[in-house]
């Protein structure tokens, strides 16, 4: 009975110093990657309707990336992603995650 009782302690003891691992900790994203991840989302679904529509691609034309919906600060950020999410629907990348605005 002893030896159970002491194998088993080794044996809990053993799994959780197993578990003891440090965990990442996981916080909302920099409000500037929320902005450029909007207008990556935003510049695909300009490209697969100018595709649709057949028109000529040109991401300059459209109304969202000549006055981003964004605050003035943060216009670049947008638009880098508006330019990023429209050519990566031309090359037939994997599309961006939905909007969660």
């Amino acid at each position: 009975m002893r030896k159970l009782l002491a194998i088993s302690l080794l044996s809990a003891a053993a799994l959780m110093a197993g578990c003891s691992h440090p965990q990442p900790v996981y916080g909302p994203p920099p409000p500037g990657v929320q902005i450029h991840d909007q207008g990556v989302h935003d510049g695909f679904e300009a490209a697969r309707n100018d595709v649709a529509n057949g028109r000529p691609p040109s991401f300059a034309h459209h109304p969202r990336y000549r006055n981003p919906p964004v605050p003035g600060p943060a216009w670049g950020d947008y638009r880098s992603g508006f330019r990023q999410g429209y050519e990566q629907f031309l090359h037939q990348g994997p599309p961006p995650p939905p909007r969660g605005y």
